[in-house]
């Protein structure tokens, strides 16, 4: 198995794919699966997320209720 780094993003390139990553973890993508999606380690796409001025969602999902 190889892997391939992916270029570095910079000026307008960075800030386009900063918004789009945005857009689709703010219609409920995971980071992680934004990170598979693109090629790009988890904490690269955490940083542009955060370049971006997401809010991030916290970890592990809400408070689930007991049945009955």
């Amino acid at each position: 198995m190889s892997l391939t780094r992916q270029p570095r993003l910079t000026g307008p390139f960075r800030t386009a794919a900063a918004e789009d990553l945005a857009d689709l973890y703010l219609q409920g993508a995971t980071i992680r699966s934004l990170a598979a999606r693109t090629g790009r380690s988890y904490g690269g796409t955490r940083a542009l997320l955060l370049e971006a001025g997401v809010t991030l969602r916290t970890r592990g999902g809400g408070i689930r209720k007991a049945d009955g």
